[in-house]
This record gives C-alpha cells, sequence and structure tokens, in this order.
C-alpha cells in the first residue's frame, strides 16, 4: 500500500485539511479536490445509498489526494470491501465505546494485529505482486481510521476510544451529537462546548488527532483554535449551491433583473 500522508502529517502533529463528497459521483472529483489542494477526499456511503461498486470507482478516479471513505455501519463486509477497492482510510460512524472501536481496527487490520481477509494483487495493492507479509505490514501500518463521536455516550468513553490501537482520529459528528444530547444544532451551548473539550483532552493525551466537517472558512479557523487537527471543508452540494449563489446574486440589480 502506497504511503499515507495524511497519517503521517496528523502522527506528527500536524493538520490536514480536505473535503466531503456526498452527491457528485464523478470520476472527476477527487482530481478536482486534488487541484484545489486538499489533503483528503473523504466519500460517503452512509447517507448517500453510494453502494461499494460506486466507491470502486470514486476511489480509482481519485489521485493526487488520499481517497477515505465513511461507511455506513460497524460492520465488516463494509470496512474489508471497501479497503479491498482502494480506500486508504475508513471513517465509522456512531463509535460509542472501546469495545467497537477495537472491533473496528480488528476488522480493518491483517493478522496477527487483526483479522482482515486476505486479497492480494488487487486494488488496495495496486495488482501488483510481492511479499504478502511486507503487503500486511504497510496496509497496517497505512490504514487511517477515523471514528465519530455522536452521541453522549461516546464523548463519555472518548478517552477509552482514544486509547483504542489502530484508531487515528476522533471526529465530532456534531449535528447527531447535539440531537442526541437534546440540543439540536445548539453549537454554542454551554454543555455540547463541555462535550467538545472532554473528546479534545482525551485526544490530546492520547496522541490522536480531533476533527470535524466545517461549512465555511470562519468556522474552520474557530475549529482549529480550538485544537481540531483534521477539518473537511465544505460538502460537495454546499459548495457547489453557495458558490453558484454568490455568482448569480452578483449578476443580478437590486430589482432582480439579471445585470448588463
Amino acid at each position: 500500500m502506497r504511503e499515507n500522508p495524511v497519517k503521517r502529517q496528523l502522527q506528527q502533529g500536524g493538520v490536514a485539511i480536505g473535503t466531503m463528497v456526498m452527491e457528485f459521483n464523478s470520476t472527476g472529483i477527487g482530481r478536482l479536490a486534488a487541484e484545489a489542494g486538499a489533503d483528503f477526499v473523504l466519500f460517503d456511503m452512509e447517507h448517500t445509498g453510494w453502494s461499494v461498486e460506486t466507491m470502486r470507482g470514486l476511489v480509482a478516479a481519485t489521485a493526487g489526494t488520499v481517497p477515505l471513505v465513511r461507511v455506513p455501519a460497524t460492520e465488516y463486509h463494509f470496512m474489508a470491501r471497501v479497503l479491498d477497492v482502494g480506500a486508504m482510510g475508513l471513517m465509522v460512524p456512531m463509535v460509542h465505546t472501546a469495545e467497537q472501536a477495537g472491533r473496528i481496527a480488528e476488522f480493518c487490520k491483517y493478522p496477527p494485529t487483526g483479522r482482515r481477509g486476505a486479497a492480494f494483487g488487487v486494488a488496495h495493492d495496486g495488482y501488483t505482486g510481492g511479499d504478502v507479509r511486507e503487503k500486511m505490514a504497510s496496509a497496517n501500518e497505512e490504514v487511517l481510521l477515523i471514528a465519530q463521536i455522536e452521541s453522549p455516550q461516546g464523548v463519555e468513553n472518548a478517552e477509552a476510544i482514544a486509547a483504542t490501537e489502530g484508531i487515528d482520529i476522533l471526529w465530532i459528528g456534531h449535528f447527531d451529537l447535539t440531537n442526541f444530547m437534546g440540543i439540536p444544532a445548539q453549537f454554542e451551548h454551554p454543555d455540547y462546548l463541555a462535550a467538545i473539550d472532554q473528546v479534545r483532552q482525551a485526544c490530546e493525551r492520547q496522541g490522536k488527532a480531533l476533527g470535524q466537517l466545517c461549512t465555511n472558512v470562519e468556522e474552520a479557523k474557530g475549529l482549529l483554535a480550538r485544537g481540531f487537527r483534521c477539518l473537511a471543508y465544505g460538502l460537495d452540494i454546499i459548495l457547489y449551491k453557495e458558490a453558484l449563489g454568490r455568482g448569480i446574486d452578483e449578476l443580478r440589480d437590486d430589482d432582480g433583473k439579471t445585470a448588463q
């Protein structure tokens, strides 16, 4: 498996900034993101209905940046198959306990670390030959694993989740977390901010990165100042709609007519 620069950046205490895709199933989207300077592209299977076959095409067409995939659930058949088609890392939603985090790492690592099934000379190793033991060791080293913290239980267990061998990033699912805290979308609520601090401190103590999706530059800068080190800047649907809207608004005068 090729080297994962995002994992290296984060292991060295740096910051990684990428983007998230959940609408535009285009062979060009990964390369466009790379051309824009994204460190990674996170393709979503949780809320899109996209299949492993869809991921196969998107990941294969992504060059110049790190392809990551959010799988729908903590299930072996999602994780192992998405890795086999070439994803360099996975995000898993709704991680509530260290035991669940351990299963994620186990599903995604080859023996003796885990129990990922063997398939070589396929997409994940570039269809190449070579020493199988070296390939397994490389894959175990390079795969990036992200556990989403989206519930009070996940916050409570953040320290143990962050301490789990193989987990690299704890990612705040901010909408779901506020929903399950009973304060939907109240991102300045003291209880929510306290929960974020609890997860951040757990990450710092365990040497793991804290991540989140952000939808504008101001929000992103605030997260970085707060100690977040991995950000997905914008969803494709939001970026497209907002950029298009700004352009159209500038072309219209105050009466709503097209500017000449």
